[in-house]
């Protein structure tokens, strides 16, 4: 995977980007998740990853389950989605990874090698048209934040409570920068998203050592350091390393599944352009201060099927690309594929996959199971009554991250009721045939999908 010139195409240059010949690129970009690192809402199933799995692997058996995953892995992204994006204007993609494709947890500190064969694959796809790609371990051992797209089961995020699993970090990520040390189309490495560190007290300290780790084998490569608390917070930096971007995470709430209207109330607050403005430069601030390139990792408002609404949240996402061009800001979108609800190419309804689970994903969606995007609507003569006793009872508690109402809707739908959810996806997958297994995979190949014309229209032109 090296590149035979040992030239490296990225770097940052005060705060551009630029490539190996000097000249300033703004990279505007697609995030590739529920891939290497699955997520509930982008494939269908309720709960984590590893929950989803094991309950498949209890459902059809070991052999048949890892030739299904496979089969997934291989359909969902391929020539066809990286020819798409080059065609698109693309020339970024930023590619999470789930640590369970490299490390396991039966045997921690031993890197599988054939677990990068992947990620090789679309890095080789990618550069060949083109795209530079961005390494991003997505989810780490014990889990460095509270929510499902870093894998966790619960609400507690372990990573930074035992020191065993920083330490299997820094192990992956020398075994990730040995692997693509000199390769010309890595644009860099995203050490770890969204860390989520209530003390406070651990990230700084942590960043400085697997930066320090990544370095002493890889100097070359671009880093890319998200801020705590989802990539909002940077006062955990104490200094500025050379070549190192510090990346915001840039969701506005009238995107979410239970925002209001564009320009409009979400919450109580008017969300609105000038506030799509004002929290970009605050969250961009350290970058701007320091005078490094300014990069938004994530951003995107999630789409409902009602047409005025999705109107609006296609004008919130044109003010956003507005704003990142003023600043000259680097962009990814997230998300590239997914079932509907936010990706650029979407499953089809009448497929293999979207017969066979369109009503499963309907109950979950009823029943609020998915943190991004659910309403929770269905549910609220079960959840308003617990908001209640909660607040009545408990009138200061606002836990972290995000306080109590999200705090009681994730352990009560997104965990609680998403167990028995996760067996239920997983029976549906019972008593097919290969060939039906097949079809279901497959439903996520590029040439089975349908295209966001208008929502790719507008990324084009950002």
């Amino acid at each position: 995977m090296a590149s035979k010139t040992g030239l490296l195409s990225l770097r940052t240059r005060r705060d551009k980007m630029v490539d190996s010949s000097g000249a300033e690129i703004r990279l505007r970009g697609v995030c590739i998740g529920g891939w290497l690192n699955m997520e509930n809402f982008i494939s269908g199933y309720a709960g984590s990853e590893s929950l989803m799995r094991s309950d498949v692997r209890a459902a059809i058996g070991d052999d048949r389950a890892e030739e299904f995953f496979e089969r997934f892995l291989q359909s969902f992204f391929d020539e066809a989605d990286a020819t798409f994006l080059a065609a698109q204007g693309f020339n970024a993609v930023r590619i999470p990874v789930n640590y369970r494709h490299l490390e396991s947890d039966s045997k921690p500190f031993e890197i599988i090698e054939s677990g990068f064969r992947h990620l090789d694959r679309a890095i080789e796809q990618c550069g060949s048209r083109g795209i530079y790609s961005i390494i991003d371990l997505h989810a780490l051992p014990g889990c460095q934040n509270q929510d499902w797209h870093s894998d966790n089961e619960t609400h507690v995020a372990g990573f930074w409570l035992h020191p065993h699993f920083q330490d299997r970090t820094v192990n992956i990520w020398e075994a990730i920068a040995s692997r693509y040390r000199g390769n010309p189309w890595v644009a860099g490495y995203n050490l770890m998203n969204e860390p989520a560190d209530e003390s406070r007290k651990v990230v700084g300290r942590f960043y400085r050592r697997l930066v320090a780790a990544v370095r002493a084998i890889d100097p070359d490569h671009t880093i890319f350091v998200d801020g705590n608390t989802y990539s909002t917070e940077f006062d955990i930096f104490t200094e500025q390393w050379d070549n190192t971007v510090y990346v915001l995470h840039d969701y506005i709430p009238s995107g979410f599944g239970h925002g209001g209207p564009y320009p409009g109330l979400t919450n109580g607050e008017w969300i609105d352009r000038e506030y799509a403005e004002r929290q970009f430069t605050e969250r961009s601030g350290y970058a701007r201060e320091t005078y490094s390139p300014i990069v938004v990792g994530e951003f995107g408002p999630t789409y409902t099927g009602d047409a005025e609404k999705d109107a609006q949240r296609g004008r919130a996402l044109e003010d956003q690309l507005d704003i990142y061009h003023k600043y000259d800001a680097s962009w990814f979108v997230w998300v590239y594929k997914d079932l509907g609800r936010q990706g650029l190419v979407s499953v089809k309804p009448e497929s293999p996959y979207g017969q066979r689970f369109g009503d499963f994903v309907a109950k979950k969606n009823r029943l609020g199971a998915d943190q991004w995007g659910s309403t929770g609507v269905g549910v609220r003569e079960v959840t308003e009554p617990i908001q209640d006793l909660v607040a009545r009872e408990f009138p200061s508690f606002e836990p972290y991250p995000w306080g109590r109402v999200d705090w009681v809707r994730r352990l009560v739908l997104n965990i609680m009721i998403a167990r028995p959810l996760s067996q239920e996806y997983a029976g549906l997958l019972c008593g097919l045939d290969d060939s039906e297994l097949k079809a279901l995979t497959d439903s996520f190949a590029f040439n089975n999908c349908e295209v966001k014309e208008s929502l790719v229209e507008r990324l084009r032109r950002g």
